[in-house]
């Protein structure tokens, strides 16, 4: 077994495989020059063989080159792209596997391709290391395409789902009480559940629970709810039923390790939300609202009150079942948390659906457009909340049509005050791109009731001159439209010289 990194298999592969096509050798040929089977040549062209000394020797020999050639960490100049990147580690932290992609293979494409297709595979390491990208910003970009690949439903785990509840004959009325879980991770899984038990870590405060996987005992905060301990202890359960070993010890993920973490985590939550919201029983009930002829927005609140789920509990099991159940694959969901106090808006989950759709976090930090209702609403959230108001869910729909082109979306926003984060609010969308196919599934769309606006993604994109919603000046607009008058000026002269 070769004690060979990855990398140096990689490395030593691509040069003979250069070095074969530079003497117009085919594998029979090679193998006759050097006397090694052609599988055995393909395995080192491929990064999974290295070989021993003295076939090396053999090679260098049937090659025509020093030893030290195929042996050095010096690469010619075409190559020098593929050696920074694996250096680098960028690939080794993209799952590749999981998507049934080998390392080597997407070495060898990007060494066989041209000059500047190295440049920009430089440019991309240098913007990583000069904006601070780390793995785990690739992992939860991997996740989120994975779960996009798939609509974000998978019938393995909604068959788990399903054997655990005939396995502990959990009842089929909605909501599961807490109790019911706990006793089952206590006495099945022998778990120990501490009360309060993040009451001494005054750090911990924004977490809902931690897992101390070897004594295995789950820290709770004080102030969940009994849905949202009702979600932590079905997201354990998912992690023992479904034997998900790589986990965070976190309720939500801060940082993942390896990729596994975060599609375990992934998992994980999609087994609890499942679990409290059934697959049939929820599609009924979003089939009887649709079909309501008016907008209703508490209707549609109480689906969500019938599970007593959070409100990002009920819109993941929506992007679950749209798409397969309704016809509605062209959708988005975005989640917005709001500071009040500093009046920023900043996306930290979101989903797109057969595309990437028009709102989504640009990272650009700029201002996003303040007529979306994710947005709106949370505004009025605030209003509320100032004016000494309680406040709970509250609840808005609106059609919105994104300037510059035919794209209509349907969107459903939930706003609440953040928890147990008081010092936030956070709001929940899904948009639903308007197709012949949903205006048939839903027959209140046509309601004046629902809000209509046109959209635009950021301020500083946005052309509009009179918005009274515009929290920041078109620099971008002008930026283009200034770039635009110098360009007309040059053609003008260019033309008065001829």
């Amino acid at each position: 077994m070769s004690s060979k990194t990855q990398n140096e298999r990689i490395l030593f592969g691509l040069k003979v495989k250069q070095l074969r096509q530079s003497k117009g050798f085919s594998f029979a040929e090679l193998s006759r020059e050097s006397k090694l089977s052609v599988s055995y040549l393909n395995e080192i062209e491929k990064g999974k063989k290295y070989p021993k000394p003295d076939k090396i020797e053999t090679l260098a020999v049937a090659l025509g080159v020093p030893r030290a050639d195929l042996t050095s960490f010096e690469l010619s100049k075409s190559m020098a792209p593929v050696g920074e990147l694996l250096q680098s580690n960028f690939l080794n932290e993209l799952p590749l596997d999981l998507f049934g992609i080998e390392l080597s293979k997407v070495v060898e494409i990007i060494a066989n391709a041209p000059v500047r297709v190295g440049a920009f595979i430089s440019t991309l390491l240098e913007l990583s290391r000069n904006y601070a990208l780390k793995e785990e910003n690739f992992y939860f970009g991997a996740l989120r395409a994975y779960l996009e690949l798939h609509n974000n439903y998978f019938e393995d785990l909604e068959e788990e789902v399903g054997r655990f509840i005939k396995l502990y004959e959990i009842p089929e009325a909605r909501p599961i009480p807490e109790a019911t879980l706990r006793q089952i991770l206590e006495d099945r899984f022998h778990y120990e559940i501490v009360e309060n038990g993040l009451d001494p870590y005054p750090e911990l405060k924004p977490l809902r629970s931690v897992f101390i996987s070897k004594d295995k005992k789950l820290l709770l905060n004080r102030k969940l709810s009994p849905m949202q301990r009702a979600f932590q202890f079905g997201k354990e359960l998912g992690f023992e039923v479904l034997q998900l070993k790589e986990r965070a010890s976190t309720s939500s993920l801060l940082k993942g390790r390896v990729f596994e973490e975060v599609i375990n985590h992934s998992k994980a939550i999609y087994f609890s939300v499942a679990l409290h919201i059934p697959h049939d029983p929820v599609i009924a009930d979003m089939r009887a609202f649709f079909a309501q002829p008016k907008w209703d927005g508490e209707a549609f609140l109480s689906i969500m009150k019938k599970y007593e789920a959070t409100p990002e509990m009920f819109y993941h099991r929506l992007t679950n079942i749209l798409p397969r159940f309704f016809e509605m694959g062209k959708l988005f969901f975005l989640r917005f948390l709001h500071d009040p106090e500093e009046d920023i808006f900043e996306i930290d989950k979101e989903l797109h659906l057969s595309r990437r759709h028009h709102p989504h976090g640009n990272g650009l930090f700029e201002h996003y457009c303040r007529r979306w209702v994710a947005l709106s609403l949370l505004k009025d959230l605030f209003q509320m909340q100032r004016e000494g108001k309680y406040v709970d869910n509250i609840v808005r729909a609106q059609r919105s049509r994104y300037m510059g082109t035919a794209d209509e979306y349907f969107c459903l926003t939930i706003a609440r005050p953040a928890y147990p984060s008081p010092d936030q609010n956070v709001s929940v969308t899904i948009g639903i791109l308007i197709t012949p196919e949903v205006k048939k599934r839903i027959a209140f769309l046509e309601d004046p009731a629902i809000q209509f606006r046109e959209v635009n993604k950021t301020c500083e994109r946005c052309p509009v001159p009179d918005c009274a919603e515009r929290a920041a000046a078109p620099k971008v607009v002008t930026r283009r439209e200034n770039l635009k008058q110098i360009q007309a000026r040059l053609q003008d002269l260019e033309g008065a010289a001829h």
